[in-house]
């Protein structure tokens, strides 16, 4: 939450440029206040996981959140029961017309695909083009990030030679961004993925900035300059037990999968594994939601977009 303080106090400039959030007592006075509204877009199969973890991160907080959950109408899900898609999920054409303050596009397990061979691509991306008027700002999380960078600002994605799998250090690379708010210089995160985007591809581009990278595991985070889009290369929402999940599925399957890096106990999986990226993910939920969202949302949701 922001610190408020005197309008003129002499602290109020150095805070402000050091990137630190001052309200003023005048906004402070004339400040509304009312529930933050967040759509849901859950493309990952076990949607029940995805949508838990993801909660869980957006309740740690003293902000008032409605969320809502959105499917794809031109995909048909496996790996969730009708009833609960019918019950909790809503289609894109029934909030095409509504405006929102917040946007999630989760990951999804099709990256060695085309974008443009994926099942659901138009819609995918009417929502993304739909997200510029009728959403202040957009966090996009892994494939998701891939994609909405790929489709906003032309960021291509490269195969890797074998799965990025595991959980990896990462240096903060933009320490005075809010985004990154007490975050440690160096920080864990897990990473699921056979593909990635090259630091040198953001970098040359004047609408994109790079906020986190990691010597293994490449570009972690990035957002646009005007705040309106997040890109989490990785899954900070992730439980402890997730990456075991997916490697004793992709064991069973009998895939030559590698155990996940810096995750068990000396890299034994009979071990149980060890969470060292929930305090930071955690954060960056935290951190979006507060600075990116409620303080610049408009108070009036028919005004998101009118610029």
């Amino acid at each position: 939450m922001p610190i408020r303080i005197p309008d003129q106090l002499p602290a109020t400039a150095a805070l402000e440029s050091e990137n630190i959030f001052v309200m003023t007592e005048f906004r402070a006075m004339h400040q509304d206040i009312r529930p933050l509204k967040l759509l849901l877009l859950n493309l990952m199969p076990t949607k029940i996981v995805t949508e838990t973890q993801i909660l869980r991160k957006l309740s740690n907080t003293p902000l008032q959140i409605e969320v809502e959950l959105l499917q794809t109408a031109s995909h048909e899900s496996k790996n969730v029961s009708a009833e609960h898609l019918e019950t909790f999920y809503t289609p894109f054409e029934e909030v095409r017309e509504r405006t929102y303050d917040g946007l999630i596009i989760t990951g999804a397990p099709v990256e060695l695909l085309d974008f443009e061979d994926v099942d659901y691509w138009d819609e995918l991306t009417a929502i993304m083009e739909w997200s510029k008027t009728n959403v202040h700002s957009t966090f996009h999380i892994c494939w998701g990030a891939q994609a909405g960078i790929y489709y906003h600002y032309g960021v291509p994605k490269y195969e890797l030679p074998k799965k990025m799998f595991g959980v990896f250090n990462h240096k903060v690379v933009k320490p005075h961004s809010p985004l990154v708010r007490g975050f440690d210089d160096t920080f864990m995160a897990p990473h699921s993925r056979y593909t990635e985007v090259h630091a040198e591809d953001i970098e040359a581009h004047p609408d994109l900035e790079l906020i986190a990278v990691s010597d293994v595991a490449g570009v972690y985070i990035a957002k646009s300059t005007d705040s309106s889009n997040f890109f989490v290369f990785g899954h900070p929402e992730y439980d402890a037990a997730t990456l075991k999940a997916e490697y004793d599925r992709d064991i069973a399957r009998g895939l030559d999968m590698h155990v996940p890096a810096n995750y068990y106990p000396d890299d034994d999986p009979s071990r149980d594994p060890v969470s060292s990226w929930r305090s930071c993910a955690q954060l960056l939920y935290t951190n979006w939601l507060n600075y990116y969202v409620y303080q610049t949302t408009p108070y009036d949701l028919a005004q998101i977009g009118a610029e």
